[in-house]
């Protein structure tokens, strides 16, 4: 039987994933001696805790309705298809056996595309205008993230 998710733990998965990206980021800031490269990784570890927090906020405030059925097993069917497949970095990264900056880049690269991923599932149970547009900006913004990584190891 597929475990059904709630709101309040996919909201916790949204957290669990911008607090990963902070660890990755704030780990090849320290492994890097370039500092472009590192200021650039202090600001995004800074944007992940910025994302964690509003995300947070967004589970405090949110008004579902509990049970209902309809919602819950539609997030279940999604949520549970996708983590059954284990196609997000919800899982702590082994930074220690990355051995370069670069590997760290791309495992931080795989994270924001892991979270865009996640978020635009995420958008289906949003239906407050005002909190689909703080969304569609950290979309935005994770997509800014791994266009900024590419740049780095070009």
């Amino acid at each position: 039987m597929r475990h059904m998710f709630s709101i309040s733990e996919i909201l916790d998965l949204a957290m669990r994933l911008e607090k990963n990206g902070e660890n990755t980021y704030r780990d090849a800031a320290a492994r890097t001696t370039e500092p472009a490269l590192r200021g650039m990784l202090e600001k995004l570890a800074d944007d992940e805790v910025r994302h964690a927090e509003w995300f947070a906020e967004l589970k405090e405030t949110l008004q579902v309705p509990e049970g209902d059925p309809d919602l819950e097993e539609m997030a279940g069917e999604i949520l549970g298809g996708v983590v059954g497949d284990q196609t997000f970095s919800l899982k702590e990264a082994r930074l220690g056996e990355l051995k370069s900056v670069e590997e760290v880049i791309e495992r931080a690269i795989e994270f924001e595309e892991d979270t865009v991923l996640f978020y635009e599932m995420l958008r289906a149970f949003i239906q407050d205008e005002d909190t689909l547009k703080l969304l569609e900006m950290i979309i935005a913004e994770e997509r800014d993230h791994a266009a900024a990584l590419r740049k780095s190891l070009a």
